[in-house]
């Protein structure tokens, strides 16, 4: 692809997970041109491609009905019902369709040669399908292959989203500031290597960018999980909800020298059990029901109950002792064997230390069935966006089907919509001038960089974390606060950079999680507020 300065293209889509390729995918498909803008030179640096445990599909004891009920329990009761029902119903057939006939995924099968349906945390059936612990990253080389054979589809790798260019904001026709209709016209883009930005119109943008666990000392996700998304589309307008709602997932891997890899929900649900310092599996003593394959709200905090308790740094998860699968566990799970090997942890013999660690963001920007935002030809997928799906508490294996559904779904209507001619005004994107430069000084000090982003994540690790008080929110709110007027002085003054505008992002949707956290006044499923 031919990059000039200034261009003009049909789709661009920011972020390079399950969400953007299928909704890529969906609109190549139909004789649409797509440019998938993603941040590191690898567009397989994603979350997609980590997700370990499975994709929720059906089995014989399934029904949409009952995948509603068990996301909406999960979610606390707050779950967007409308949204849910069209998961439960349009999701499984687009895994058939897409994955399984299209893309020709290769799901793990039981004795019978029928797909392995497992179950996991909160989950009334099995209803979920894997590829041995990897499942996330197959489905992500499906899809990226797929897309890559697309010739309507090109690649703009190692760029970052600075901003969304907004009628409203950066037209200089001032016809277009009455207008009430805010539209989104593409995004100025930083080429990381060279520091040269770029402005990029398109007819319609689709934000696939992630989450923000990264904004948390310990996170499971990939560290362009900072909420950049959340942060450009709050600048530029957009409606956004459910940010305090974050996330932990129960077990990611303790270890001195180790990064906080995630442990899948899938060993508890192979039999896995939670043990403390002492040897006691504790998790009757906190959902007797469920135990442990509660939801991940309750686990999370009931091994932080217990690491306080006994004065301990982690627990153990037990999966030699109590393991019920039929396949040898090194085969079973291949890929947390081999992390697990490279510390010295034998997990077909040994306990599994673990610790909590933010994994998912279950609110974001605010979209309706089909992806669109509250901004005009914006639209948003995957983890950066709000369906309404999750509410206060994501069910286990149903984020990679909301990205499927909800790429689809934007895919289809997008390209529904340029067929009726929906083309964004010439006149108002030559109104949009090219990125002017507010700052020229080359001051980027690593070590400062490095200082600011350990006072964002410790913040939001001890006062916005798994355990909350309003002391703790108003702290995190002020000191979050404080930096960021801090660092919009050197964000005027400073050369851009990728590390400085990911600093500028991360502060801000640092700000918007303490922000939400601290209206939020009902402790209610990932938002524990302690009595």
């Amino acid at each position: 692809m031919t990059l000039t300065n200034r261009k003009q293209i049909p789709i661009l889509v920011v972020g390079s997970g399950i969400s953007g390729l299928t909704a890529a995918i969906t609109l190549a498909r139909q004789g649409v041109e797509v440019t998938i803008l993603h941040r590191s030179p690898d567009p397989a640096d994603c979350n997609t491609a980590r997700a370990q445990g499975g994709i929720v599909y059906r089995s014989p004891e399934d029904s949409p009905d009952l995948l509603v009920e068990d996301i909406m329990k999960a979610g606390a009761g707050i779950s967007h019902r409308p949204a849910v029902e069209y998961m439960a119903r349009r999701g499984p057939a687009l895994v058939e369709q897409l994955l399984i006939r299209d893309l020709g995924i290769e799901f793990a099968t039981a004795e019978d040669q029928t797909l392995e349906a497992i179950s996991e945390g909160a989950h009334s059936v099995g209803r979920i399908i894997h590829v041995a612990d990897a499942t996330g990253m197959h489905i992500h080389q499906a899809l990226l292959a797929e897309a890559r054979r697309q010739p309507l589809i090109q690649f703009l790798a190692d760029f970052t989203a600075i901003d969304l260019l907004t009628s409203r904001h950066h037209s200089q026709d001032y016809e277009a500031r009455y207008n009430l209709d805010n539209e989104c016209l593409g995004i100025y883009a930083l080429h990381n290597p060279t520091n040269e930005v770029f402005t990029l119109f398109a007819d319609f943008t689709i934000l696939a960018t992630g989450g923000a666990s990264h904004l948390y000392l310990y996170a499971t996700n990939t560290e362009g999980s900072i909420g950049s998304g959340w942060s450009m589309a709050s600048r530029a307008g957009a409606y956004l909800a459910n940010l305090e709602y974050i996330q932990f997932h129960p077990t990611a891997l303790y270890h001195p020298g180790a990064e906080r890899f995630l442990i899948s929900e899938a060993l508890r649900g192979a039999g896995a059990r939670l043990k403390n310092i002492k040897g006691e599996y504790f998790m009757e003593k906190y959902e007797p029901e469920l135990k442990d394959l509660a939801p991940r709200d309750v686990v999370a905090r009931a091994i932080t109950e217990e690491m306080t308790e006994h004065h301990q740094e982690c627990v153990f998860l037990d999966l030699a002792g109590c393991y019920s699968g039929r396949v040898p566990i090194p085969e079973r799970f291949p890929t947390i064997y081999r992390e697990c090997q490279q510390y010295g942890i034998d997990i077909a013999r040994d306990p599994i230390p673990v610790v909590p660690a933010a994994h998912f963001c279950c609110g974001g920007v605010m979209v309706d069935l089909t992806g669109e935002t509250t901004l005009q030809r914006l639209y948003a997928a995957g983890e950066v966006s709000c369906t309404g799906v999750h509410g206060a508490n994501r069910l286990a294996s149903t984020s990679l089907l909301e990205g499927l559904a909800w790429g689809f779904s934007a895919g289809e209507t997008i390209a529904a919509r340029l067929a009726r001619g929906q083309r964004a005004s010439r006149r108002l994107l030559d109104s949009i001038p090219d990125w002017k430069p507010s700052g020229t000084e080359a001051n980027e000090d690593p070590a400062l960089i490095v200082q600011d982003w350990n006072t964002i994540r410790s913040t939001m690790w001890n006062y916005v974390g798994i355990v909350r008080t309003r002391e703790r929110l108003e702290r995190a709110q002020a000191e979050m606060a404080d930096l960021g007027r801090r660092l919009s002085q050197f964000y005027h003054r400073a050369r851009l950079t990728r590390r400085i505008v990911e600093l500028f992002q991360g502060n801000l949707a640092a700000q918007l999680v303490a922000s939400a956290a601290l209206r939020s006044p009902r402790s209610l499923g990932c938002h524990y507020l302690k009595p």
